[in-house]
C-alpha cells in the first residue's frame, strides 16, 4: 500500500468518529454526508465507527498504559480505530497498524505517525490481556447514564456491547419468508448485519424495518378498521404503517421535511395510505377530534443505543429536562385532539425515568386524561415488560437469549 493512500474504510471511519465526537453530529447524518463510497466501503466504515463508539471507554482504557501523555483528538481517534480493528474486529495486525499510520500521514499528522505505529504495535501484542481485565459495560457507559438506570444499569450496558439484530414488521397476511425468526410479539428477526433488501417480504413491500419493542405501542393501541387516528411525530413511519395496515384512517403529522419525506417513502413502498401533514404536533390545530392518538414523542433515544452507539456522546443530562418539558406540551396537545372516550398512546424510545412515569403523572393531574393500564393479558407475550402501574417498559436486557430489544416506555391514556 502506498503510505499516503489510506484505506477508504479507515478514512471514512475517521470522518464519522470526528463528526460524532468533535462536532456532535449523529452518526447516520454523518454517514449520509460522506463523499461517494461504494456500498462495501460504506458499510465497513460504518461498522468500524459504530464498533469504536460502542466500546469507546474500553478502547481508551486499553490505550492509556501505552501513552505517556494525551495525544491530540485526531491522533486519539486514529488510535481508537486501530485498536478497535485489532481487538474487536479481527483485523490482521499488520493491516491495522499500516492503515493507521497511513491515515495519520494523509491527515497531516506525520509527526505522530511514529507514535501511532509504536502504540498500535504494543496493542497488537499486549492489548488482549489488558482488555480481558477491564469492566467493559461500566467503561463504555457514561457515568450519568449508569447512575440514571439504577440497578438495571449493568444488564442494560451488557446488552449494549453487541450490535442489534434486524427486526421487521410484516403486513397482516404477508407470507413468512424461509429465513428469520418469528418472535412472540409478531416481529420477524434476522441476525445483525443482514441486508434488508435481500429479505423477500421487504423487497415486495410487505414489511418494514421496526424493532420489536417499537412495534408494541401501535399494537397496544388496538386500531380498528375505520377509526380516525392521528399519529404525531410520525416519522420514519413504522407506526403509521401499522395503523394503516390495521384499517385505520391515519393522519400522520411530522414537522421535519426530510423526515416527512422518509415517512412518505415508507408508505409508498408498502402501498399503504395515510394523510401526511408537515406541522409541529404541539401547535397543530386540525379542527376535528380523533378516535385515538399515537404520540411517539421526541426523546433522548437512550433506548436505541444498541442501534445508535453515538447517542451517549450526543446527549447530556441537561437535555433530559428540556425534553420532558416538550413531552408535556405534546401530551397536552395530543389530549386536546381526542374525542371524549378516545384513547392515546404515549411512547418514548428512552431509558430515562424522567421521560416516563412522571410525564404521565403530569398529563393526568388535570383530570382530563386518565391512565388506562395495560392488562396482564395484553402483555402475555412479554409479561416482564409490564410494570406494577400498568405501563410498558422494555429494556435491551429483555430477551437476552433472543438478542434483546430497544428500550421503550409506553402508557395508554383515555380522554375523560
Amino acid at each position: 500500500m502506498n503510505p499516503r493512500m489510506p484505506d477508504p474504510t479507515r478514512d471514512a471511519a475517521f470522518d464519522l468518529l470526528t463528526s460524532v465526537l468533535n462536532h456532535c453530529r449523529p452518526l447516520e447524518g454523518a454517514l449520509d454526508a460522506l463523499p461517494r463510497l461504494d456500498a462495501r466501503d460504506r458499510a465497513a466504515a460504518h461498522r468500524l465507527a459504530a464498533t469504536t463508539l460502542r466500546r469507546l471507554g474500553t478502547l481508551d482504557a486499553v490505550l492509556e498504559p501505552f501513552l505517556r501523555k494525551a495525544p491530540p483528538d485526531p491522533v486519539r481517534h486514529i488510535l481508537r480505530l486501530g485498536a478497535a480493528g485489532l481487538l474487536l474486529l479481527d483485523t490482521p495486525s499488520h493491516a491495522a497498524v499500516a492503515t493507521a499510520v497511513s491515515l495519520a500521514r494523509t491527515r497531516g499528522l506525520t509527526p505522530f505517525a511514529g507514535l501511532v505505529n509504536a502504540v498500535l504495535r504494543r496493542v497488537a501484542t499486549a492489548g488482549t490481556a489488558v482488555l480481558d481485565g477491564l469492566d467493559g459495560p461500566r467503561l463504555d457507559t457514561p457515568a450519568w447514564l449508569w447512575a440514571s438506570w439504577g440497578t438495571a444499569a449493568r444488564p442494560i450496558a451488557l446488552a449494549h456491547l453487541a450490535a442489534a439484530p434486524l427486526d421487521l414488521t410484516l403486513r397482516p397476511g404477508a407470507a413468512l419468508p424461509d429465513a428469520g425468526t418469528l418472535l412472540p410479539t409478531g416481529s420477524l428477526r434476522f441476525p445483525p448485519g443482514t441486508r434488508v433488501a435481500d429479505i423477500a417480504p421487504f423487497a415486495a413491500g410487505d414489511a418494514w424495518v421496526q424493532d420489536a419493542a417499537a412495534a408494541l405501542p401501535a399494537m397496544l393501541l388496538g386500531a380498528r378498521p375505520g377509526e380516525r387516528i392521528a399519529d404525531l411525530c410520525a416519522a420514519p413511519g413504522g407506526k403509521t404503517a401499522q395503523l394503516a395496515a390495521a384499517g385505520a384512517k391515519v393522519v400522520a403529522v411530522e414537522r421535519e421535511p426530510t423526515r416527512l419525506a422518509r415517512l412518505r417513502e415508507t408508505l409508498a413502498r408498502t402501498r399503504l395510505t395515510a394523510e401526511t401533514i408537515e406541522a409541529d404536533a404541539a401547535l397543530w390545530a386540525p379542527g376535528e377530534t380523533f378516535d385515538a392518538v399515537l404520540l411517539d414523542a421526541p426523546c433522548s433515544a437512550t433506548g436505541t443505543i444498541r442501534r445508535h452507539p453515538d447517542v451517549p456522546y450526543l446527549k447530556r443530562p441537561r437535555d433530559i429536562a428540556a425534553l420532558a418539558e416538550a413531552q408535556d406540551r405534546l401530551l397536552a396537545a395530543a389530549g386536546a385532539l381526542l374525542r371524549p372516550g378516545g384513547r392515546m398512546m404515549y411512547a418514548v424510545c428512552s431509558l430515562q425515568p424522567e421521560e416516563g412515569a412522571p410525564r404521565i403523572a403530569a398529563a393526568t393531574a388535570g383530570g382530563t386524561l386518565r391512565l388506562d393500564p395495560f392488562t396482564p393479558a395484553e402483555l402475555g407475550m412479554l409479561p416482564e415488560a409490564r410494570t406494577p402501574e400498568g405501563y410498558l417498559r422494555t429494556t435491551p436486557a429483555l430477551w437476552p437469549e433472543r438478542g434483546g430489544m430497544d428500550g421503550f416506555f409506553a402508557a395508554r391514556l383515555v380522554r375523560v
